[in-house]
């Protein structure tokens, strides 16, 4: 028998001044059995800061490992961005920016790994492709809060992200980079 998802409510409210995004989100976010707390989290944040019309969260999680956890679609259903999260091959990497205008990747793994893997075979527009690193004390730090029922403030400024969940601040510099860097 397969493990049940586990289904966390999340309140956020974001404020991303960079962009001039402010919007506010009651979400429910079904956590896969091997899933962990840290990559849900990522999705989150991802999902947050890529936050626009037509974003969505994929539609089978991670049952299907063919479909990038969030995608980006205009109203006809033409794919505008594919959203990853993680350390997806090369492989994946060049299937993305075939597959999409946009590609986004945020991470908490070394990117250096992850620019000698996107060396090792050719990737389609691999200049474009963007990078946000997210530093894993900073997500260790949110994990510890990250319960079935919870409320987080995004705030993101002159390139800072500050997120406030259970009474904590936590503060990380958010630069976008290029694997082909």
């Amino acid at each position: 028998m397969a493990l049940p998802f586990t289904m966390h409510h999340i309140q956020l409210e974001l404020a991303d001044v960079d962009r001039g995004v402010y919007e506010t989100f009651d979400l429910r976010l079904a956590r896969h059995p091997s899933e962990t707390v840290r990559y849900m989290l990522v999705r989150l944040l991802a999902y947050a800061l890529s936050y626009e019309d037509g974003i969505a969260f994929s539609k089978e999680g991670l049952s299907n490992s063919d479909e990038p956890p969030l995608t980006v679609r205009d109203p006809t259903g033409l794919l505008l961005a594919w959203i990853d999260v993680g350390m997806p091959s090369a492989d994946r990497l060049h299937k993305a920016s075939k597959a999409a205008r946009r590609v986004a990747l945020f991470t908490t793994g070394d990117l250096a790994l992850l620019r000698k893997d996107a060396k090792s075979r050719p990737i389609h527009k691999v200049e474009a492709i963007e990078v946000w690193p997210l530093p894993p004390q900073v997500m260790e730090r949110l994990e510890a809060h990250a319960g079935r029922d919870v409320r987080f403030t995004l705030t993101r400024s002159e390139g800072t992200l500050y997120v406030t969940v259970g009474g904590e601040t936590v503060e990380a510099p958010l630069v976008c980079e290029r694997l082909s860097e």
